[in-house]
């Protein structure tokens, strides 16, 4: 019986952390502002939202964009329903937004793959030289600890 409570107040717990709302900053994950980040302004139906970026700061332009093409980040911005794009642009602008995106791991591991997906032929084999002596002074220093 405390077993079973315990997973019952698991259930309870548990959950979602991120809704769709006005306000909510995602990052589009599909179509040709792949890789943008935008902000609901309002809610359609049940499989579509309003975005806008603001254009100016994140190039997304308002469109209505399915829930499957967008992926909520934990970022909100504080708007009223369907605001304008300068509003949206000063909220974004107080909250500091593009600066705390940036800070994310989200953002930095989405930089280090488009880094890595730039890199040429010879890049690529300088970073394997540089990891090879990276493990083999790692080797080192442990095999000189344990002696």
């Amino acid at each position: 019986l405390a077993l079973r409570s315990y997973y019952i107040s698991i259930l309870y717990t548990m959950g979602f952390s991120r809704y769709v709302e006005v306000g909510r900053v995602v990052l589009i994950n599909y179509g040709p502002d792949a890789g943008k980040l935008a902000t609901v302004i309002d809610i359609v139906d049940q499989n579509k939202c309003l975005v806008d970026g603001p254009e100016e700061i994140t190039g997304a332009k308002r469109q209505v964009i399915s829930y499957r093409r967008i992926a909520l980040t934990d970022l909100t911005v504080t708007i009223q329903r369907n605001a304008r794009a300068k509003t949206l642009k000063a909220a974004w602008k107080e909250g500091d937004t593009l600066a705390k995106w940036e800070g994310s791991q989200w953002a930095k591991k989405l930089a280090a793959k488009k880094t890595r997906a730039g890199l040429s032929d010879f890049d690529r084999f300088k970073v394997m030289v540089a990891k090879k002596q990276k493990s083999r002074i790692i080797a080192q220093k442990i095999k000189e600890l344990k002696a």
